[in-house]
């Protein structure tokens, strides 16, 4: 009887223990009551509590959750049905009153949730129902704010999963969205076909401009050329003349320092011209006071030849 009292007693023993040691696991917290009433919190790791006086009521997880809220079927303000699927995520950041102030708060989430958005959808149009999901989701999140405060319940967003128009008017908006898409494809080949022309409007006039210039400036130094060639000439006729007048002086100042008076010099000036007016081409036009030297040709040639002998 000694050892089945003391087996009873160790076994007692241990189930207090067990009782009285509480692990919470990490980002959890539990809510202890005593005697029925809220006593205090227990943070993750080792605690203590007293057995058959204090209960954990609730263990909560301080995590972000989600709520997935159920497809519901709503009437836009045009008195279109649709489909919409939403998704809640939440945090509990008072573990007291979340378990106090609601007996499920995460249902209560999902109520709001549900009535807010047929609210909201309700005053909207069916277009703006499909391109207005942030306006949707935003103000879903106003309305749960308000009232998730009083639960210890802090919406970190919401999300508006998908929106599905009855399957008529689905098939109504393919449609329109093929047109627009083939409008916009006409369009854009007509933009293209306009820039072709444009660019080959524009390659055809700088090409036209490249010619001209090309063609400018060939005759520019066409002419150019013509001109040095021209000054060319008549340089090279100028320094021909010249060297004939100044062989033709070199050949007179020998004459007279050869000791020739001026009739033989006359005469020899004659000659020349005799011999250059002897081509058919060639027109020697004799001033008139040279005539009086002629009339002293015969003299000047008996001279010569007086010379001579």
């Amino acid at each position: 009887m000694a050892y089945v009292l003391l087996f009873v007693l160790l076994a007692l023993f241990v189930v207090i223990v067990a009782m009285s040691v509480k692990i919470v696991p990490q980002q959890e917290v539990g809510v202890v009551e005593r005697l029925g009433k809220f006593h205090k919190l227990i943070t993750p790791g080792l605690n203590i509590v007293i057995p058959f006086i204090d209960r954990v009521r609730k263990v909560l997880d301080l995590r972000i959750q989600q709520a997935n809220v159920p497809p519901q079927s709503v009437i836009t303000k045009d008195n279109v049905q649709v489909l919409i699927d939403t998704i809640v995520f939440y945090q509990v950041i008072n573990p007291e009153l979340a378990t106090y102030g609601i007996s499920d708060y995460e249902l209560g989430v999902r109520n709001i949730s549900t009535a807010t958005l047929r609210q909201v959808i309700g005053k909207l149009e069916l277009d703006e129902t499909l391109a207005g999901r942030e306006r949707i989701s935003a103000e879903i999140r106003t309305a749960l704010d308000e009232a998730t405060e009083k639960w210890g319940v802090r919406i970190e967003r919401v999300e508006v999963l998908d929106i599905k128009p009855p399957e008529d008017i689905q098939e109504a908006m393919d449609k329109q969205m093929k047109a627009e898409r083939s409008r916009r494809a006409i369009i854009l080949e007509a933009e293209a076909a306009k820039q072709d022309m444009i660019l080959r409007a524009e390659g055809e006039r700088q090409s036209a401009i490249l010619r001209a210039e090309g063609d400018r400036e060939a005759r520019i130094r066409e002419a150019e050329g013509l001109r040095k060639a021209q000054e060319l000439e008549a340089a090279g006729r100028a320094e021909a003349i010249r060297l004939v007048a100044e062989a033709e002086r070199n050949r007179i100042e020998q004459l007279k320092n050869a000791g020739l008076d001026e009739y033989v010099l006359a005469y020899k000036s004659f000659e020349a011209l005799m011999d250059m007016a002897k081509g058919e081409a060639n027109k020697v036009f004799i001033p008139s006071t040279a005539l009086e030297t002629l009339g002293s040709l015969g003299a000047m040639a008996d001279v010569l030849k007086v010379k001579k002998d």
